[in-house]
């Protein structure tokens, strides 16, 4: 591909050592130096999990969070977590960035505001209690809260890769430090370590910028 020559380590050592700040403005340098969707091109020459995290990279937060917020919701069945790990985590202002995105493509806000007191916060409909208290979790302490989701995502059969791009990439400029610091506490290995055994190749490497180091 111009300008990368599809040249993968050039693309994970370019996204992992800058922030999102930094990242998205990208996509307008390359149109007007090449005249060409970097996302487009790098859509068509990469592949896989290391795709998707890539797509995930070049997003605004709240760009992603309202795709995410959109995929927990549309089809059959609510993915509950995804939408408590998002709504506990993000400040109002964040949280009508997030709407604003949304109601481009549909016609009525996505989500309520936080409520500012300990009464009346959970505004949303049908949300059984074990998800409540996990929401509740979550605004005690994030971190581990986290550290929680990272670890279920990757645990048994399977990961749950998803869930693992969506948290590695919107945490790793917010608490990831801490959310390491809290994975080693709970379940005796570093999230770096468990990211190194459960995930593979250009992928790999991606997720272990983002995650930053060894504990």
């Amino acid at each position: 591909m111009k300008g990368f020559g599809t040249d993968e380590q050039a693309i994970i050592e370019l996204l992992g050592s800058r922030t999102v700040k930094q990242r998205v403005p990208m996509l307008k340098s390359f149109k007007t130096a090449y005249g060409k969707d970097l996302i487009k091109d790098l859509h068509s020459e990469l592949s896989g999990d290391f795709r998707k995290l890539v797509m995930v990279m070049l997003k605004t937060p709240a760009e992603l969070d309202a795709y995410e917020m959109y995929s927990a919701i549309k089809g059959a069945g609510t993915d509950e977590a995804c939408l408590i790990e998002i709504l506990s985590s993000r400040s109002n202002a964040e949280i009508l960035e997030i709407n604003r995105i949304y109601k481009q493509g549909e016609t009525m806000a996505l989500i309520p505001l936080r409520s500012s007191g300990s009464g009346n916060r959970d505004e949303r409909p049908n949300v059984d209690v074990s998800l409540a208290k996990q929401d509740a979790q979550c605004i005690k302490n994030t971190p581990a809260y986290f550290a929680e989701r990272l670890y279920k995502a990757m645990r048994g059969a399977g990961t749950k890769d998803t869930t693992l791009i969506r948290i590695m990439v919107t945490r790793s400029e917010v608490d990831m430090l801490d959310i390491r610091q809290e994975y080693v506490r709970a379940y005796g290995k570093s999230l770096y370590t468990h990211i190194s055994g459960d995930t593979s190749g250009d992928y790999k490497k991606l997720l272990l910028k983002l995650c930053g180091g060894n504990d």
